[in-house]
């Protein structure tokens, strides 16, 4: 079990104390704590009797406690390693617990150690309490306890996805956190965890007997009795002869190194190889604090409660695991407030204070002088996403048909053709060359802006709703979609002079419907078409345009490679000439009733936008999606505002690039 503590800006429940993600099966979160286990199958052998004596010597327990291993736990987005190589053991006598419960004591250890990357410790179970006395009288009945262990971390490292690390003599390979720096806190005895290689050991008192015989009685199938005790008196007195010899090729001006030495269980021919290492000369190490709250981890916090889909997309990897263990999916809007104000010096606790939250989240005031945390831009960056979710899940057919131009301003463009005589022709003897004659065609179009305003109320605020920044840019993202939608069709679908007959672009009659001799007369009176000099355009047709009605028609004349009619009347054969020829678009808005020209049976072919288009959209700077601005709200209102903005125009374009089948007589 890991244990964050960070070290900047408390935790909103209990503000005094650290954060700990304790061990339970069911990754169950309580107010003040967060839960996950990190466990060990634990074996115990017991042959003293369930109440003992307390003349009589304690029962003993041995367990592997951590394997060293990656674990997936509650609160990290990617698999985490413990490097027993950074661990640091306050002292030798660490607490055993039940469960992690304070309220509920076991023992205490007496050695804790690392033996071949992994994580050892012994004691005694000298509380006398109902958890050790459940714990030594389940272990008698055979039940398989396992080891937990609780740990505070100071410092992690996360491993990229493909790169690897080696840690406790094992390699791993990313997307995994690897806890650089840690601090023991205790270990507990529970019955599940997340490392279930590890395990537990409790050996009976020395001298006891459950059938009440000789205190020297022991029996070999149970493992009791005083050879084991022996054994482990001869383990205890091995361990202190090392850690002696640590100490002595320290000397004590290595004091780092020799707490590392005697954690990961180094004899004394590798401590002094280690200690020569550590005398040579070498660059200093800087270390910078990972848990810092910084305006990247607070945004990646709104994406991860925002429930946006793909949050990389828009945030640094390191930053969503820092916002992941420490906010986990469920920042509230009071909560964002109060970590930007404290990271621009605010000193209170807690939200009462409505006017001096916001001046210091929004960098006012004297206590903000030194603002090192945005709100107004994060509030600005989270909103410009979920805007763009909601931008892009309205139709966008327009942009699959449509020529797109960038302009600088607000004044009329004039898109210009050349035309004229642009051929080559061949050079007469003496090398002349013929001039040729160019005119010009023009088009114009013309951006204007577009814009809406919402509000984040103080209600919204009170009521701590983090929804509130995720769902209103989403509306005016959608918004901004559904209007640029609305001005391009009803620009599109006004085009009864654009698609005209003497324009050479527009078929009608019974034999114009959408299927192989409409197509196939709508692709001639394209290819027909001809230029100023009534020469053919050059230019082939790529899109079928179709409303809903003519989907499923257009999606077959352009996959299937046979079309059959069972009727006596057919008129073509059943290979499909128009198979893989024209991309089949298709919009809601050509048969729709609120807008003029709509028709639910005429269709479209196009040229290709980028050859000759028959619509254009020009955006304002080639800003294609819309902005969304936030900031505190003017001083007659309470709350946040956000306003969006889209600059854009839409306008017809030359008529030759495609043409209209009526689709009825």
């Amino acid at each position: 079990m890991i244990a964050h503590s960070p070290s900047t800006g408390p935790d909103l429940k209990t503000a005094t104390n650290p954060m700990f993600i304790a061990a339970t099966a069911d990754d169950t979160l309580r107010d003040d704590q967060k839960s996950v286990a990190l466990t060990a199958r634990a074996e115990i052998d017991l042959s003293a009797a369930a109440e003992a004596d307390q003349s009589e010597p304690l029962p003993r327990f041995r367990m592997v406690a951590y394997t060293g291993e990656a674990m997936r736990l509650a609160g990290w987005r990617h698999p985490v390693v413990i490097d027993l190589a950074g661990l640091s053991v306050p002292s030798q006598n660490r607490p055993i617990r039940f469960g992690h419960d304070a309220q509920a004591g076991v023992g205490h250890t007496d050695a804790i150690g690392v033996d071949g990357g992994q994580l050892v410790a012994s004691g005694v179970i000298s509380r006398d309490t109902p958890a050790a006395k459940e714990v030594v009288a389940s272990s008698r009945n055979g039940f398989p306890w396992q080891a937990s262990v609780g740990a505070s971390v100071d410092e992690f490292e996360f491993v990229r996805p493909n790169q690897t690390v080696t840690v406790n003599g094992r390699e791993f390979t990313g997307p995994v956190n690897v806890v650089r720096r840690s601090t023991l806190g205790e270990i507990s005895f529970v019955d599940l965890g997340a490392d279930g290689r590890t395990s537990a050991t409790i050996a009976a008192s020395a001298g006891s007997d459950p059938a009440g015989g000789d205190e020297s009685h022991s029996d070999p199938d149970t493992g009791g009795g005083p050879d084991l005790v022996a054994q482990m008196r001869a383990e205890a007195a091995a361990e202190t002869e090392r850690i002696n010899a640590v100490r002595r090729i320290c000397a004590g001006e290595h004091r780092d190194l020799e707490a590392r030495a005697i954690r990961e269980g180094w004899d004394a021919t590798r401590c002094e190889l280690e200690v020569l290492r550590a005398s040579r000369p070498k660059a200093p190490a800087a270390h910078v604090p990972t848990n810092l709250v910084t305006d990247g981890v607070l945004q990646a916090a709104c994406m991860l409660s925002g429930r946006i889909h793909q949050p990389e997309r828009f945030c640094e990897e390191q930053d969503l695991d820092a916002a992941s263990k420490r906010f986990g999916q469920t920042l509230g809007l009071q909560e964002l407030l109060l970590e930007a104000a404290w990271a621009n010096g605010y000193s209170g606790r807690t939200f009462r204070d409505w006017s001096a939250v916001m001046d210091a989240a929004f960098g006012r005031g004297i206590e903000a002088a030194g603002s090192t945390v945005s709100i107004g831009g994060i509030l600005s960056n989270v909103a410009n996403k979920f805007l763009l979710d909601g931008f892009n899940s309205v139709e966008r057919t327009w942009r699959n048909i449509a020529a797109i131009r960038s302009v600088t301003d607000f004044k009329t463009v004039t898109s210009y053709r050349l035309t004229g005589n642009d051929q080559y022709e061949r050079v007469a003897p003496g090398g002349e060359i013929k001039h040729g004659t160019l005119g010009e065609e023009t088009y114009t179009n013309k951006a204007d802006t577009y814009a809406l305003m919402l509000a984040i109320d103080r209600t919204d605020i009170i009521n701590d709703d983090l929804g509130a920044i995720t769902t209103v840019p989403r509306k005016l993202g959608a918004g901004s979609g559904k209007t640029i939608n609305d001005i391009f069709w009803k620009t599109f679908l006004a085009n009864s002079a654009f698609f005209a007959a003497g324009n050479n672009n527009f078929i009608s009659g019974a034999d114009t419907s959408l299927g192989i001799d409409g197509l196939t007369k709508a692709e001639v009176t394209f290819m027909d078409q001809v230029d100023s000099d009534g020469k053919p355009l050059g230019v082939m047709p790529q899109v079928l345009l179709v409303p809903t009605a003519l989907s499923a028609m257009g999606s077959q004349l352009f996959k299937s490679m046979e079309l059959r009619d069972n009727g006596s009347s057919a008129k073509y054969p059943v290979s499909n000439p128009h198979q893989g020829k024209f991309r089949v678009e298709v919009s809601r808005y050509l048969s729709n009733a609120a807008y003029p020209g709509n028709s639910s049976k005429a269709w479209y072919l196009l040229a290709g936008a980028e050859d000759l288009p028959v619509i254009e959209v020009a955006f304002l700077n080639g800003q294609e999606a819309p902005t969304i601005e936030t900031a505190e709200q003017s001083f007659n209102r309470l709350g946040i505002q956000m306003r969006g903005y889209h600059d854009f125009g839409v306008a017809l374009q030359d008529p030759r690039g495609g043409v209209k089948a009526k689709g009825e007589a």
